[in-house]
């Protein structure tokens, strides 16, 4: 007699479980390692995506282009996790995790295939991550802080790397000094927010610059506004958030008057109401204007009048950047203007750059913020820039933060492989051969460098393993000469808290991803999802054939 099937689980739920569960995640992890592999290193290839509404990104870096990849595959998308994760803590170096953490896995498919439990591969992988991370600790090398112009050149070769697989690499002697100098200028907590980069169509790279204070794009403006002076010595600045225009009565709003003379005082007494603030913010002895909600014609005429400078509609970033800037602190309220909320530059000055005119806040007392103006060509170049220069930012920042260093392309890596490999001849068992393919693993940060730069990948790994076995620590892939160089002596520097954040991701990821032994999808519930065009709020009112 034939036993009944249990039904537990809604028709139509899709299980997979065991063994080639596990090999079909891991293969999903190789395609998306696939998409970004070519992508790392001086040589590395763009990519283009256009999304649903026809926006083209052109990007090499591993993040964004994993964002912008609309992964549905439930394990694969650890992988774009791990590489936003990278992006959020260090900022470069999205790419390497993203490779590594598929390559631990396709090291791995072979035993996971011949039924090696998945908890001794990821204790091993636990091991060998953590022996990884303390040898990083070891050999870095530590950087003098007390030496200003040692730690700037560090600053700027740590920029200058980053800096090297990416569009602008042409450029990078000059933007590097430009990062470098960007984050010196900021205090002690560093924060990203400090640095603006606006960017203005035209011109060439070169005519980029940094402005040490604030600059933002001249507000809409009305009647008036090309009277006021367009640059001030030594102003005042007041930073408001009030409306200085007109209010329009309110549309159910009702007054009765019985004479002309009444009406008219209702409107004297709201012009009067304006014509106070206006009068409250000239005699404060301010001399430029900015505020976060529009400022109307009336305000415009009358501070022009007085040789006043004033912009409405200012973005609060802008704001409060210029708040940090010039000091003062923004006022909701025009009563108490007096000396100490207001701001002071040196400079005030509005200068065409490009099509577009911008403002400028020159020699601030209080800076602790500046401004990246970009200038060039394409729009998607100059986002391109401006992603690259935030790498490049988040270098800088976590080099000053953490103060060692390591020589980057592929150099730490083949360190590791090689250290990782001694070590795992020195214990018996099942451990040797997986920390053994952890170390193989490692190798494919110098190996993709090769195959992307278009070299002999084999010749110049096994130059590479000789090399490292007598002792030659820094050596790694050089790649303008097709050869292996030292690449500390060569200045390609990243700093250590990169590659740290770097393994340790990539291995959490392959330990998560093998870790999953069964996947199970629920049937999309379209079928009976609630009446009213399935729940989106679009029903029509037409009848549904249920």
């Amino acid at each position: 007699m034939m036993p009944t099937p249990v039904i537990l689980l809604k028709e139509g739920t899709d299980t997979s479980q065991g063994v080639p569960q596990l090999v079909s995640n891991i293969n999903a992890c190789q395609v998306i390692a696939e998409a970004v592999r070519t992508t790392l290193g001086p040589r590395g290839m763009d990519k283009l995506m256009v999304d649903g509404r026809g926006k083209a990104t052109i990007s090499n870096d591993g993040a964004t282009i994993l964002k912008l990849l609309d992964v549905v595959h439930p394990a694969a998308k650890t992988l774009v996790d791990i590489a936003r994760s990278q992006d959020a803590e260090v900022g470069d170096g999205t790419t390497s995790v993203t490779l590594l953490a598929a390559e631990f896995l396709r090291q791995l498919k072979p035993y996971v295939e011949e039924g090696l439990h998945p908890q001794t591969i990821i204790r091993a992988f636990r091991t060998a991550t953590h022996l990884a991370v303390k040898k990083i600790n070891e050999i870095s090398v530590p950087v003098k802080k007390g030496d200003k112009k040692e730690m700037r050149e560090l600053l700027v070769k740590c920029a200058s790397t980053a800096l090297n697989s990416k569009l602008i690499a042409g450029q990078k002697g000059f933007f590097s000094q430009m990062v470098v100098d960007a984050v010196m200028s900021l205090d002690e907590l560093l924060p990203l927010k400090m640095i603006g980069i606006k960017k203005v169509q035209g011109g060439a790279l070169e005519e980029s610059q940094l402005v040490d204070g604030v600059a933002f794009k001249k507000t809409f403006s009305y009647a008036g506004f090309e009277m006021q002076p367009k640059r001030y010595d030594n102003p005042k600045i007041a930073l408001l958030n009030v409306e200085l225009e007109l209010k329009a009565e309110k549309e159910n709003a009702e007054i009765r008057v019985n004479s002309v003379e009444e009406y008219q005082a209702i409107v004297d007494a709201e012009w009067n109401i304006l014509y106070d603030k206006l009068d409250k913010i000239c005699k404060s002895g301010a001399k430029v204007v900015l505020s976060k909600l529009p400022i109307g014609d009336v305000a415009t005429q009358y501070f022009a009048d007085r040789d006043l400078f004033c912009a409405g509609r200012v973005q609060e970033e802008d704001l409060k950047r210029t708040m940090m800037a010039c000091g003062g602190s923004i006022q909701t309220s025009v009563g108490a203007m007096t000396d100490n909320v207001l701001g002071q530059c040196e400079l005030f000055e509005e200068v065409q750059v490009g099509g577009e005119r911008y403002n400028f806040f020159k020699g601030c007392p209080k800076a602790k913020t500046c401004t990246i103006l970009l200038r060039g060509g394409a729009e998607q170049f100059m986002e391109e820039t401006e992603r690259s220069l935030h790498d490049a930012i988040m270098i800088v920042r976590r080099a000053i933060k953490n103060d060692s260093i390591v020589a980057g392309g592929g150099a730490i890596e083949m360190e590791l492989s090689k250290y990782l490999r001694d070590y795992s001849r020195t214990i018996p068992g099942k451990q040797q051969l997986l920390i053994g393919a952890y170390a193989k693993a490692l190798e494919i940060i110098p190996r993709q460098l090769c195959d992307n730069a278009g070299f002999d990948a084999t010749n110049i790994l096994n130059k590479l393993r000789a090399k490292h076995a007598q002792g030659g620590m820094w050596y790694g892939v050089d790649i303008n000469n097709e050869d292996i160089a030292d690449n500390y002596a060569a200045c390609v520097w990243e700093p250590s808290v990169v590659r740290i954040n770097a393994l340790t991701a990539a291995s959490e990821a392959a330990c998560l991803i093998l870790s999953v032994d069964e996947t199970i999808k629920n049937p999309r519930s379209s079928m009976d999802g609630p009446p009213g065009g399935g729940g989106r709020g679009r029903g029509r009112g037409r009848p549904h054939a249920h």
